[in-house]
């Protein structure tokens, strides 16, 4: 015997349980947005079956099907670093990736739950309605359907206004896939995960002039992916812009807006220069690297002639407001005196091109040293009381009590909230480091991120990628699709403060008028309400 039961997309369902109990048949959504639920499968009996799915809708040409998969977690948790709002603390399976079906049929065990995540992708100037969506199960004579009700509101969501970037990294990609580095095989990879990340509110991309200094062993290099060409004759350098140039159109292409320049200097400090490579005598060499002081004469050199240029060709491309630049990756108190060193040589060069760099410690700030901090949401109280401009925020491994964040073992409300808390805060951008890291921590191995999903034990699972290698391209996790609910929800509380001229806040989400980055609600049920109720109010003002 086939059942089928629908439930929220904030539900994680596990192979042992814990079966969702209220089941969700109806919702609303705005033009232009995407929509999405789930379909737990059981059948009855010994073994697997193969079922076929059919889904009979008038928005039939807009949904896509997926089987959400299960990925091991050794490390889903910090031991001594983490809250009661965690699904488990224990080792096992997660749901996660998102897997596109082979034809209509998907198999089916007796011995455990099958999960479908259905995705609706509502166009823009949609018609308002209610429309149908009937999934049909079919196996061996047995049958099973259950029908989901979806109201569009005849209102599209605005353009996203939030910068968001998680960064790509291209060694990655090319490690994995075995292929060379920028050979055309490695670029058409790129786009491809650069145009899955746009589909999920990507719209900034870390852009790698040089290798970036990040996530390093010291001592130590990541596979050169520097997309800056270096001549050196004497004292003289001579750069080429090609590859940079082919990297920004394929990005526009994508739909990318903005660019972060990566890191002229090493993490954690900005004690010294990245690897760079460069021709000099006909052979290619590190010109640049650990062995390199950060104030070295001839590192100083080096920028004074790069960074004109670099600043010359950015502006010639028309990126003036589409660029910003990095110094160095989460440098704590003790680095402040070799932040400002480093800061002092490139500052005169970057002409109106903003300086952000993720960090903690207001003292940043406070000292004129990042005018564009980019804070840590478990350390962001500070900057909120000093009401800084254009503030963005950050989430990581060590954002693991209290805050939200995308963790596998914590609930997918606890993902969805930041985006409600990025507008009640009007941040103006987000952060998240590991769209595809997969290495272990401080890159020293490379990993399959199928079986090792916590950096081999240095990160709680799930914080180093939100997105999994398929064999000719990205496969989405069930984490970024919620989190990309969130940025929409955003975009929902923006248009109905356009449309009510108030934030409305208040008056949909429980708990609102006090929330915080650390003090919010916690139950998948009261965002699903709070969007609903959002809906309403957008319905009456048509």
């Amino acid at each position: 015997m086939l059942s089928l039961r629908l439930c929220s997309s904030l539900e994680k369902i596990f192979l042992e349980g814990p079966i969702p109990s209220h089941p969700w048949e109806k919702a609303s959504c705005l033009g232009g947005e995407e929509f999405s639920f789930q379909a737990m499968v059981q059948k009855d009996g010994w073994g697997a079956s193969s079922v076929q799915v059919t889904v009979d809708s008038p928005l039939a040409s807009e949904i896509t099907l997926f089987q959400v998969g299960q990925v091991p977690c050794a490390l889903p948790a910090y031991p001594t670093r983490l809250d009661e709002d965690y699904l488990t603390s224990r080792p096992g399976l997660f749901p996660d990736p998102l897997l596109p079906l082979e034809g209509d049929r998907v198999e089916v065990s007796s011995f455990y739950p099958t999960v479908l995540w259905v995705s609706v992708q509502v166009p823009p100037e949609f018609p308002g309605g209610v429309y149908p969506i009937s999934l049909q199960l079919s196996c061996q004579g047995e049958q099973a359907e259950a029908t989901f009700s979806l109201q569009v509101v005849e209102l599209d969501l605005p353009p996203q206004r939030l910068r968001y970037t998680q960064w790509i990294h291209g060694d990655c990609l090319a490690d994995y896939y075995g292929v060379p580095i920028y050979s055309e095989a490695h670029w058409n990879l790129w786009e491809a995960y650069l145009k899955a990340a746009v589909q999920e509110g990507v719209n900034t991309v870390l852009t790698p002039l040089f290798t970036p200094p990040l996530d390093t062993e010291p001592g130590t290099e990541r596979p050169c992916v520097q997309l800056v060409e270096v001549d050196k004759e004497g004292d003289a350098y001579r750069f080429s812009f090609a590859r940079l140039e082919r990297f920004l159109q394929m990005a526009q292409g994508c739909g990318v807006r903005c660019f972060e320049m990566s890191h002229l200097f090493t993490q954690w400090g900005a004690a010294f220069a990245p690897a760079i490579y460069g021709v000099e005598h006909g052979v290619r060499r590190r010109l640049f690297g650990w062995d390199t002081s950060a104030v070295s004469q001839e590192y100083q050199s080096f920028l004074r002639q790069f960074l004109p240029a670099l600043v010359a060709f950015l502006e010639e491309k028309g990126l003036a407001g589409q660029v910003m630049f990095h110094l160095s990756d989460e440098p704590s108190p003790e680095h402040l005196e070799s932040y400002s060193r480093a800061k002092a040589l490139i500052k005169p060069f970057l002409g109106d091109f903003p300086l952000y760099d993720a960090l903690s410690d207001p003292a940043y700030y406070d000292s004129g040293l990042v005018e564009h901090p980019v804070a840590a949401t478990d350390h962001i109280d500070p900057f909120l009381e000093r009401q800084v401009p254009g503030l963005w925020a950050y989430t990581c491994c060590g954002q693991c009590v209290d805050v939200g964040n995308r963790f596998l073992a914590m609930p997918s409300a606890r993902n969805r909230i930041v985006g409600w808390q990025l507008y009640k805060y009007r941040l103006a951008g987000f952060l998240h480091w590991g769209n595809n890291f997969w290495y272990s921590q401080n890159s020293r191995q490379k990993l399959d991120p199928w079986r090792v999903t916590d950096g081999g034990g240095a990160f709680p699972g799930g914080d180093p990628f939100s997105v999994y290698p398929g064999k000719a391209g990205p496969v989405k996790s069930l984490r970024m699709k919620v989190f990309h609910q969130g940025l929409q929800d955003l975009r929902a509380l923006e248009l109905a403060e356009t449309r009510l001229g108030c934030d409305v806040g208040s008056q949909v989400l429980p708990g609102y008028a006090s929330m915080t980055f650390s003090q919010y609600p916690r139950q998948g049920e009261t965002l699903l309400a709070a969007r609903e109720k959002l809906q309403e109010l957008l319905q009456k003002t048509l």
